[in-house]
């Protein structure tokens, strides 16, 4: 489940627009553990009324070009979009929007266009490009004003989201969107020329212009002296949707077949070692499955839906679809002639936490689950808990202006629900019902400081499993452990900010004796 990031954002003084470079490149570098990393790299060309160029993710190795039609008031009236998987793919997700009015024609893939509400003066752009940041300070600049608002269409969301650009300086502005928070410095004429988000401890760097942006592909191997070892898989689910991954298997096994887990990642496009961007050292599985391949236990990874040369799939994608992608990955595992199948677990968290259980409920040959900050509430009592926190510990809200901040959030959170089919089932689905179905062996692990699943919901969890009358359910709490299960006695969100973000130690071993037992 992903943090709730606080918003506050801005605009430059009313200036009349100048011409920009034809040439640029930006870069979007994250601050962690005392060093930088380049996580996206963009070139980007204009021409008169035409804007192109691509955006690389380095992290997952994907990329899209994109090619968008500009006209007066730097508003943009199509909108040409190519996505490459990774560094190999030669057959790109093509999308194109047309911007008339106040709405929006989307035509995705081969699929019959789509009219999709907007509001009137909509820019439309492509996140996280900052080449349209750069056009959000412009069309601000044609607007006029110290204070401006926007309607804002990110292209692949299912309506506008408000953007406000606010004055701080002459050559600075501030820009808030949704959970983006971007401190620039701009130039007269609308250039943006270095910036940052500084609760995600982001830096926007401009660049000289170049002519390509170079690919790169994550590395999943195993470590040199690992004792096992690490082989690239894919997964067919049983809609024919494809998932890739990484297998680690133990060396010199005794007896041929290892036992086996599957993991399973939380809330939003994750790659199969449960990185989240901005958040380049923290990579959980990757650790989860070193510590378990030293123990004799194979892993089983795999990429979200969308992420490296996984299938995209169904925008109607909900929580029990990634169910069904878990249980194509049990049977890939029980297919394995070095798989021992009757010695099989998975290891969810957040949102994978709900996900193990629903595999459970219908697997009745899984030898235990391991949910890391699971819950037994609703996704929208989870939700208004992390509003709430938001509310009063980080924005310090008090009166009429926090009474107004929760209904504006709640409002948000029934306007996203109302045209997003995973938000809907997540606010809606009770875990603790399908917990009560759950016979395997449980544990529970919960971290003390954790905000975004409060350390009550362990206990909760752990009294839904027994309720079932299952015989096995373990709770372990970890004092000073965020929602990551890294070190952290305060638990705030913004987890750049710690000084490691490498999961504890006495987890990985906790899941691991555990595990071991549950296997033997």
């Amino acid at each position: 489940m992903k943090a709730i990031l606080s918003a506050l954002v801005a605009l430059l003084p009313a200036a009349v627009l100048a011409q920009t470079p034809d040439h640029a490149s930006f870069y979007l570098v994250t601050h962690t553990l005392g060093g930088t990393d380049t996580i996206f790299a963009e070139r980007v060309t204009r021409t008169g009324g035409e804007m192109s160029g691509e955006l690389l993710d380095r992290v997952r190795g994907s990329r899209v070009e994109y090619a968008a039609t500009l006209r007066g008031g730097a508003l943009v009236s199509r909108l040409e979009m190519k996505g490459f998987r990774n560094a190999s793919d030669t057959t790109p997700d093509v999308a194109s929007f047309l911007i008339d009015g106040d709405s929006v024609i989307a035509r995705v893939g081969k699929a019959a266009p789509a009219h999709i509400p907007s509001a009137p003066g909509a820019l439309a752009v492509v996140n996280p490009s900052v080449a349209f940041i750069e056009q959000m300070v412009r069309r601000a600049i044609a607007i006029q004003g110290d204070t401006v608002g926007i309607p804002l269409f990110i292209a692949g969301t299912p309506q506008p989201i408000p953007l406000t650009v606010r004055r701080i300086a002459p050559d600075s502005v501030t820009l808030s969107y949704g959970a983006a928070v971007m401190r620039l410095a701009v130039s007269a004429d609308g250039r943006v020329l270095g910036g940052s988000l500084p609760a995600q401890q982001l830096s926007i760097v401009r660049g000289p212009a170049v002519d390509a942006i170079a690919m790169a592909k994550p590395d999943y191997s195993a470590p040199d002296d690992a004792p096992y070892t690490a082989e690239e898989v894919v997964v067919r689910t049983a809609a024919g949707i494809k998932l890739t991954g990484t297998l680690t298997m133990p060396r010199g096994r005794v007896g041929g077949r290892a036992p086996a887990v599957v993991t399973i990642t939380g809330s939003g496009p994750q790659d199969r070692d449960a990185h989240s961007v901005g958040l380049n050292a923290y990579r959980p599985y990757r650790e989860l499955a070193d510590t378990l391949g030293r123990r004799g236990i194979a892993v089983l990874r795999l990429d979200d839906r969308g992420v490296n040369g996984s299938d995209v799939g169904p925008l109607t994608v909900t929580s029990s679809d990634f169910a069904d992608d878990i249980r194509a990955g049990v049977a890939f595992l029980r297919a394995r002639p070095d798989v021992d199948g009757a010695r099989i677990a998975l290891v969810g968290h957040s949102e994978g936490g709900i996900v193990a259980p629903m595999v459970a409920s219908t697997d009745s040959r899984l030898r235990g689950i391991v949910l890391m900050a699971g819950f037994a509430s609703t996704g929208r009592e989870i939700v208004r808990s992390q509003q709430l926190y938001a509310i009063d510990s980080m924005a310090h809200l008090t009166g009429d202006r926090r009474a107004a901040a929760i209904a504006q959030s709640e409002r948000a959170t029934d306007s996203i629900a109302a045209t997003t089919p995973w938000w809907k089932h997540f606010l809606e689905y009770d875990p603790s019902s399908t917990a009560r179905l759950v016979k395997a062996p449980v544990l529970i692990l919960q971290g003390e400081t954790d905000h975004q699943v409060p350390v009550s919901e362990a206990e909760k969890l752990a009294a839904a499993f027994r309720a079932g009358a299952n015989p096995s359910v373990t709770v372990h709490t970890f004092p000073a452990t965020n929602h990551l299960f890294v070190a952290d006695s305060v638990g705030s969100f913004d987890y750049a900010k710690l000084p490691s973000l490498h999961v504890r130690r006495e987890v990985l071993g906790a899941i691991a004796d555990w595990l071991s037992a549950q296997f033997r």
